[in-house]
């Protein structure tokens, strides 16, 4: 699950989608999406699982109009990407040991 966000904090126009790539699939998936309270929920979810979760407002407005569950459309597959690719290079990061 990689979430993004319109703007950090649990404000009212504060808007969350998370999304899932599993290997094999044909494009990742809208898993969560919401505004307010439920986006502050995602998010919230996302901190304690210690999933990093990025701030790309223009992007949500276009992950919002997709249905959950539904595959992203291939219009948003290299935005989608850089979100994935900034997600994998933070896990690598945190997954190092100190003494590497």
């Amino acid at each position: 699950m990689i979430p993004m966000n319109t703007r950090n904090g649990p404000h009212p126009g504060l808007k969350a989608v998370a999304l899932k790539y599993e290997m094999n699939s044909a494009a990742p998936r809208v898993t969560g999406q919401g505004e307010g309270y439920v986006a502050q929920a995602i998010l919230d979810k996302a901190a304690e699982m210690g999933i990093p979760t990025k701030v790309e407002p223009e992007l949500v407005e276009f992950l919002m109009q997709v249905k959950l569950n539904d595959v992203i459309p291939p219009a948003l597959y290299a935005a989608v990407a850089e979100v994935l690719a900034w997600a994998y290079k933070v896990d690598q990061s945190v997954q190092k040991s100190p003494d590497e």
